[in-house]
């Protein structure tokens, strides 16, 4: 996995996974798919940089 100069603490992790779930389930099942996609455009957008986007997706795929 990559990290940036500005990565997250464990704790703040922590408050995203937390976040990230309460908004699953917000979106319920029929939508969560949705939600997750709009979420990653959203980021990639902030990112600005495709190739490490896809560097996430690879690690993000991993061991699931």
């Amino acid at each position: 996995m990559t990290t940036t100069p500005n990565a997250l603490t464990i704790a703040g992790l922590e408050t995203v996974y937390d976040a990230l779930a309460s908004a699953i389930d917000q979106a319920g099942p029929e939508k969560s798919q949705l939600f997750l996609v709009k979420l990653a455009l959203l980021n990639a957008n902030t990112l600005a940089d495709t190739e490490l986007f896809a560097a996430h997706i690879a690690a993000s795929l991993c061991d699931l």
